[in-house]
């Protein structure tokens, strides 16, 4: 916690105080939530029970699905529950941990997405070493680095908030606690800080960005020497990937 901090909660003012946009909100937002849980957990579950699916692709998207259901939940329950509040507050420490979770999970999300994309990249430009190439132990490092990635990502967000002093307006501007959105409520000038947040989350995004755009582009590229049929079914095994870049 910053120094001179007075703050021990925090005021979310969420989307809207009309009662009819709460509720329609509410309903919504529910509807959403269980879908992307049942969504997410089916694919987990089918997995896991699964023989036949016991490949490194479905073991990055099981991985994926789970964390997508974790970092929904870390905002989801408490942004539906406050739909129906009058006040909408939060501890300190609560949007200290809420703030850590979602940057975590958020985080090793996007790095999965990379070890997915190297995943599709073998297999359709080495089918012949697929297996040799992505065994346990590469699947293994590669979620140990998207954990450490997302991990390093997401103390840093914290260490920024928790260095700022908080002693006036304890009012967020936000449904959820964000580091940007904290920074405008700090007792000090926070140009720098913010800064070097906005640094820190371009530099993963762009870095990220461009891993996936190069692996998509060997992979179009290859697909020259494909037969018709070989692209369709090439592209096809992109496809749950590509639906969670959309995500």
């Amino acid at each position: 916690m910053g120094q001179n901090n007075n703050v021990t909660e925090f005021v979310l003012l969420g989307f809207t105080e009309d009662p009819a946009g709460k509720k329609a909100l509410f309903v919504m937002f529910l509807l959403i939530y269980i879908v992307t849980m049942v969504g997410n957990l089916l694919i987990v579950v089918t997995v896991i029970i699964s023989p036949a699916l016991g490949t490194p692709m479905y073991f990055f998207l099981a991985s994926l699905s789970l964390m997508d259901a974790v970092y929904s939940t870390a905002i989801s329950p408490k942004l539906i529950a406050d739909l129906l509040r009058d006040k909408k507050t939060i501890s300190f420490t609560a949007c200290i941990s809420q703030l850590f979770i979602e940057h975590l999970f958020g985080g090793v999300d996007i790095v999965i997405l990379v070890a997915m994309a190297y995943d599709r990249y073998v297999a359709i430009c080495k089918p012949l070493h697929y297996l040799i190439i992505m065994n346990r132990r590469v699947c293994i490092l590669f979620l140990v680095m998207a954990w450490a990635g997302g991990f390093a990502h997401a103390m840093f967000q914290v260490l920024v908030v928790c260095k700022l002093p908080f002693c006036g307006p304890n009012i967020i501007d936000h449904f959820c606690c964000d580091t940007y959105p904290l920074l405008l409520l700090a007792c000090t000038d926070t140009y720098s800080i913010g800064l070097s947040a906005t640094v820190n989350n371009g530099a993963m995004c762009i870095v990220i960005f461009i891993l996936l755009l190069l692996s998509y582009g060997i992979i179009l590229r290859s697909l020259k020497n494909h037969s018709q049929e070989g692209r369709r079914k090439a592209l096809f095994t992109c496809s749950s990937h590509i639906k969670h870049l959309h995500q």
